[in-house]
């Protein structure tokens, strides 16, 4: 809760020091929207005092693997007490939904999910809801099936667009026990919405080139440009930043799925020209007519003909639609953590031994210039914390992130330098690890995680403890696992 009150008020505020009074009138209706999500977050905004363990209350879904090897052991205890509501088992559900437009490949990704062996790595029901395939009404049947059932976990295929949408959503976690976490096409956005131009023609494009929709927005349909402008302006007035802060604070999580190459071309003037001819003639439109059909108002000649050379104009410039569904991150994302360049890793561990003879005793027979293929500090862990917290870096995901390594800890066993996380954007990024460290060498038949027990070997006088001072900064990436 603390986190997410510090990345709500932050967002808004900055870092700047605030008034008693700014702070009691933002207080109360973020903790209001925080209660309101599940009865665990009312039972703990309601009952202060009561010890509350992050980890039950995360972890929704605990994976059976550890391909990452670098867990982070719990070595504490836990003062006895009763069980306490806050307490998350697997007989809670799950939603997973998508605020985005059509085209954004939401079906797709869920289709990938449902057909990838083991789902999420979860025991729990996993079905695949379509919305185009609904007759009536469907967040109320996505109720009434969590009502039954409410330890399933729900892919509700459709867009969610709206803050309506998003309430009945935050309705279903309180009512029935279950988290909800938004997936967004991830994109850069304008000032105006969270989708730029670019993310709006792939969208387009792939309506085009689609056949036997089952919701009948595809090539053959006689507006699909109307539709997708409809659905755009649906997302009017919120910046990128805006709809990524509302929905992390509403749901406590962000997933992005990527949708352009970072290396693209530029948009083709034609396709800008467009695209931005069209945002111009459905606001006309709208002004006039509000939601009717682009056939039946004043501009219905302007709309067939927009229509026909829009199809014209993406079908002569297909070329630069070089797009990418993320066809196995979601379903077997199994930890966050900042990736680092094993070269300047490398290299920080060479100006170690040139200063410390002991470092350069211990590193002389590693040979980590030929052995330290690829490096990273993990944030958390699907089986240690739950989904929801690797999820939880989502809105930093593939940010470049600053890390100060503070120390080198090594035994006859294991090796890691410890680290101290940045900032991005002036907000602080923290792992839910204890210890935040690069593993870089451990001994034949050593898992990774063992350097995870270096501290306490320090402590019993079993491991060695250099420290940098001052401490090297390295950049590394957010990713996911």
């Amino acid at each position: 809760m603390l986190d997410e009150w510090a990345t709500y008020i932050t967002r808004k505020y900055g870092h700047k020091q605030l008034s008693s009074s700014t702070y009691l009138s933002e207080a109360e209706p973020f903790l209001e929207r925080y209660a309101k999500r599940s009865p665990e977050n009312q039972a703990l905004i309601g009952a202060a005092g009561n010890l509350v363990s992050s980890e039950n209350f995360l972890a929704l879904i605990e994976g059976d693997k550890d391909e990452e090897g670098d867990l982070q052991q719990d070595q504490g205890t836990v003062p006895s007490s009763p069980k306490s509501p806050d307490s998350v088992t697997q007989d809670q559900g799950l939603i997973v939904f998508f605020p985005g437009i059509p085209g954004c490949a939401k079906s797709a990704l869920c289709k990938e999910i449902i057909n990838t062996p083991g789902g999420l790595s979860d025991n729990r029901p996993m079905h695949s809801l379509m919305g185009d395939l609904i007759k009536g009404r469907y967040w109320p049947l996505i109720s009434d099936q969590l009502k039954k059932k409410p330890n399933t976990i729900t892919l509700a295929d459709k867009n969610a667009p709206n803050e309506e949408v998003w309430r009945q959503i935050e309705g279903m976690t309180q009512r029935f026990r279950v988290t909800a976490v938004p997936v967004v096409p991830e994109s850069e956005g304008t000032d105006t919405n969270p989708f730029s131009l670019d993310a709006l023609a792939v969208f387009i494009y792939r309506v085009l080139q689609r056949a036997n929709h089952p919701g009948n927005l595809d090539k053959s349909s006689k507006n699909p440009g109307y539709v997708l402008l409809m659905f755009y302006h649906l997302y009017d007035g919120k910046s990128r930043r805006n709809f990524d802060s509302e929905l992390y604070e509403r749901f406590g999580s962000l997933v992005k799925m990527p949708v352009l190459k970072p290396d693209r071309d530029p948009l083709p003037d034609a396709v800008k020209a467009i695209l931005e001819e069209g945002i111009n003639l459905f606001r006309l439109h709208q002004s006039k007519h509000g939601r009717s059909e682009p056939s039946k108002g004043t501009y219905a000649r302007e709309w067939s003909q927009w229509e026909s050379i829009l199809r014209k104009i993406f079908t002569d410039n297909a070329t630069p639609f070089r797009c990418h569904l993320n066809r196995q991150r979601f379903g077997n994302i199994i930890f966050a953590a900042v990736t680092l360049p094993p070269g300047k890793i490398v290299n920080l561990l060479k100006k170690l031994a040139e200063a410390d003879p002991s470092a350069k005793n211990f590193l002389k027979d590693k040979e980590l210039q030929n052995n330290l293929k690829k490096a990273h500090v993990t944030l958390a862990h699907k089986r240690s914390h739950g989904v929801a917290a690797v999820a939880s870096y989502g809105i930093y995901l593939h940010q470049n992130v600053p890390l100060e390594f503070t120390a080198l800890i090594f035994s006859d066993k294991a090796a890691a330098l410890e680290a101290r996380l940045g900032s991005v954007d002036c907000e602080k990024v923290n792992s839910k690890n204890e210890w935040p460290h690069a593993t870089i060498w451990t001994a034949p038949n050593v898992p990774p995680k063992e350097a995870n027990t270096l501290p306490e070997l320090v402590s019993k006088g079993k491991a060695t403890r250099l420290v940098i001072d001052p401490p090297i900064i390295i950049p590394g990436v957010l990713d996911f696992y």
